[in-house]
């Protein structure tokens, strides 16, 4: 097994989750089955008590693991499925460590941090390495580790001294360490300062790691001048320096990175044997070079509303974005995406303050097409159910997901079946039509890992439903899952009966996990996250039709059988029945 170490240093949030991914994309790409590992240095469990501001999203896996947004983009970028046990922290550490005292397998020795806590961390990340997370079920060859933080973060030390001993562990040919690091560009002086970078390699050389590639953060490109001086200050050849500048998208990323030798430097550093030489065949990284140009090359643009509780931080709705950007990426179209907080839509804001209120009622109004995506409490409720009936109102495609399948079965509760005061438990407990109800099995005192969490199937119902179409009229599908609530079976017939299907449920037929409104082109929403399994090549089916709703041409993609016009068909100029011709007379024609 060979292990690369990525740390970070400068700031956080400087993008070692793309660069990890990229070091995996180019090595996947060479034919080496890979695997990822993150490390979180803080002492929860796992990430499935913060707040999205704390972290951004919390990114929930196959096996109902709620882990940290950096995992999707392994997955993504990757198209592999990780287990909860690919995300190590410091509490999991701490607890597996603290279990092994109580049951006395130490034999009375005092337990310290080191060697058990850095030995329970090498143990780990041996033992998760060789887990597969491909449908081949082939071993890894290279595992990417991320080490979250900065160097220097206390919180980070013991993993830090872990993998100093790991290297002597596992042999220095099997073991490399990639250092990213920020180089600030000031205004005042309009040059690339490097003293930051060097002051953060110091100290990863003083705990005992000395990095082998040092990749440059930067908002412009970097010259050969300042890799130079990073090399001659740093301890690395300049073939070593990796520069990474702000790009169109993060597709690019794998693409600048190969580009400037990291494959030729780990086939040395790692003594991998790659089938893959110098002379690189012509399809080597193809589909993320057509991704990349496909993507800055678009013409025309969706507008695409997102009514959030979380606004503030667009990281809250991390996989939701993706799964919009795969979505517009593969109908051709450049996804332009408005944030809108849910409590500026309601009522109150408007005695509060009128613009707010009206601002966001413009940008939604604005928009062609409309998600609700999940959340928890009180806070916005109102605004999510104002949004749904908009969208209802006015036909405007609406995809609704988790609490926003909720909010669209309340506000069709209270404004078609008129049931004043229809609500969740969740909101109202006292509610005389509690539409939305906790699940008695996830309904306990504590909140950490204690929802319907992870991979769960849907059956779809004998009927007709755009949402089975964009799935490929299976029978059913598999999807993830995290809530604590669901739609309240009792009053099931009486929303078919008016209207709002549900079309597929679980294996139970008890839960409802989602739904469609008759007379309407997109109004769908599901209990279930199909954020979490869309790729940049292979889109979720749900959020590809809200795409192709807004832009006009789900009809005509219906009609095909579910396939897009060909690219060179320039198409986008064309509208659903154009569309739907221009096709027709081509295959009369073949």
């Amino acid at each position: 097994m060979k292990y690369i170490l990525v740390t970070g240093g400068v700031i956080s949030g400087i993008g070692k989750g793309v660069i990890s991914s990229s070091f995996g994309t180019i090595l996947k790409e060479c034919g080496i089955p890979m695997t990822s590992i993150k490390i979180d240095p803080y002492i929860n469990i796992d990430a499935g008590t913060f707040s999205p501001y704390e972290h951004g999203e919390v990114f929930v896996l196959d096996d109902g693991g709620e882990v940290d947004l950096d995992l999707g983009n392994y997955e993504r970028f990757l198209d592999i499925t990780l287990h909860r046990d690919n995300n190590i922290t410091t509490g999991k550490v701490y607890q597996h460590v603290i279990t092994k005292e109580r049951r006395g397998d130490y034999l009375g020795k005092t337990v310290q941090v080191v060697p058990h806590i850095t030995d329970c961390i090498q143990e780990w990340v041996e033992r998760v390495a060789q887990i597969p997370v491909t449908e081949d079920n082939n071993p890894p060859e290279v595992c990417v580790i991320e080490l979250g933080g900065t160097i220097g973060d206390i919180e980070g030390m013991p993993f830090v001294e872990a993998f100093r001993q790991f290297q002597f562990r596992v042999k220095k040919e099997n073991f490399c360490v990639a250092h990213v690091s920020l180089v600030p560009q000031p205004r005042s002086t309009g040059e690339p300062k490097t003293k930051p970078t060097q002051a953060s390699v110091r100290e990863l050389r003083g705990l005992g790691l000395s990095p082998d590639l040092i990749v440059c953060r930067s908002e412009q490109p970097i010259g050969p001048s300042v890799k130079d001086k990073i090399s001659n200050f740093c301890h690395v050849a300049p073939e070593q320096v990796i520069t990474i500048h702000d790009l169109s998208s993060i597709y690019r990323v794998p693409l600048l990175m190969e580009s400037q030798g990291v494959i030729e430097f780990l086939i040395t550093r790692l003594q991998l044997n790659l089938p893959i030489g110098p002379e690189r065949p012509r399809s080597f990284m193809r589909k993320w070079r057509d991704l990349a140009d496909n993507f800055d090359h678009l013409r025309k643009s969706v507008n695409i509303a997102l009514v959030g509780k979380y606004t503030k931080l667009e990281d809250a709705y991390a996989s939701v974005t993706k799964a919009l950007q795969h979505a517009s990426l593969e109908v051709g179209y450049k996804l332009n995406l408005r944030y809108i907080e849910a409590a500026n839509l309601e009522t109150a804001t408007l005695q509060e303050n009128p613009v707010l209120y009206h601002e966001a009622w413009q940008q939604l109004c604005k928009s062609d097409g409309v998600i609700v995506p999940g959340g928890f409490g009180k806070r916005g409720i109102e605004g999510k159910i104002s949004a749904c009936k908009w969208c209802r109102v006015n036909g405007k495609p609406m995809l609704g997901i988790c609490l926003g399948l909720q909010v669209a079965v309340i506000e069709f509760a209270r404004n078609v079946l008129a049931w004043e005061g229809a609500n969740s438990t969740e909101i109202d407990p006292e509610t005389t039509h509690q539409v939305i109800i906790d699940m008695p099995e996830y309904n306990g005192s504590e909140k950490g890992g204690t929802m319907r969490l992870g991979k769960r199937s849907t059956k779809f119902k004998e009927c007709t439903s755009v949402v089975k179409a964009l799935y490929g009229n299976v029978e059913a599908v598999e999807e993830r899952h995290r809530h604590r609530y669901e739609v309240n079976p009792a009053f099931v017939n009486d929303f078919e009966a008016a209207g709002l299907k549900f079309v597929g449920q679980d294996d139970s037929g008890q839960r409802m996990e989602i739904i469609e409104l008759d007379g309407h082109d997109y109004y769908v929403a599901t209990q279930y996250h199909p954020e979490y399994l869309s790729r940049p090549m292979k889109p979720s089916a749900p959020f590809l039709g809200l795409i192709l709703a807004s832009v006009g041409k789900l009809k005509s993609y219906l009609a095909r059988g579910c396939r897009l016009s060909p690219r060179n068909l320039s198409d986008n100029d064309l509208s659903d029945e154009e569309d739907f011709v221009k096709n027709s007379k081509i295959k009369q024609v073949k």
